[in-house]
């Protein structure tokens, strides 16, 4: 595959098989998302991968945490409210996604199986939470973001499917506790990653992008 190809058919997947990835292909790609650049090469990101009984274990705390009605306590803001065309992509993915899913908007329990889903990494055999600790900021989190796409894409190329989930992040006391991490260990999102089930109906879902026009200015 090459990296165009890589860019262009990467996208969100919600459904894995159990099937998982060799070990060494893991490795592999984690070894590739190293050379992703960041801000005086200070490579602010530390990630912990998390496979099988594991994985199970601890979404099973998690959605135990969110059917008892435990608050989400991120450690990052994540109740902003998006606006205008912002607003209106969101709204655009959601409706495309919970369309696929067949769950209508008032469909309150549907949309708290799609939640406990999330908190399940969808079925995935694996995720990796990426940290940065606790002096770093807004900049490094970019070096982060730079770090997930640099990964996502090396998953692609193998035909590795993957999710990046900001909801692997609403309940880091319990990530922390699972891994035996300490509070300067802040997450700032979670990756789940498997082979694709082509046959979820969630996997159907395709949201476009904006014009070249609305997203990029050239000056001369």
């Amino acid at each position: 595959m090459t990296l165009d190809e890589a860019i262009a058919g990467r996208r969100s997947v919600r459904a894995f098989l159990p099937r998982e990835v060799p070990e060494e292909t893991i490795r592999e790609v984690f070894e590739l998302a190293q050379r992703s650049p960041s801000n005086c090469n200070v490579q602010p990101w530390i990630s912990h991968v998390v496979s099988g009984e594991s994985l199970k274990a601890l979404g099973r705390r998690m959605v135990e945490a969110a059917s008892s009605g435990l608050a989400p306590d991120p450690d990052f803001t994540a109740d902003r409210k998006f606006l205008g065309v912002y607003r209106e992509r969101q709204i655009d993915a959601a409706v495309q996604l919970y369309g696929a899913m067949g769950i209508e908007r008032h469909d309150r329990p549907g949309r708290d199986w799609a939640y406990r889903r999330n908190l399940q990494f969808f079925d995935a055999p694996h995720a990796v939470f990426v940290f940065m600790f606790g002096e770093f900021e807004e900049r490094e989190a970019v070096d982060l973001g730079i770090y997930a796409q640099t990964l996502m894409l090396a998953l692609t190329s193998r035909g590795i499917s993957s999710c990046a989930q900001g909801a692997l992040g609403l309940y880091p006391s319990i990530i922390r506790d699972h891994l035996g991490l300490d509070e300067t260990h802040r997450i700032l999102y979670g990756i789940s990653f498997g082979y694709e089930d082509a046959s979820a109906p969630a996997n159907t879902t395709r949201v476009g992008r904006a014009p070249l026009g609305e997203a990029v200015v050239f000056h001369r």
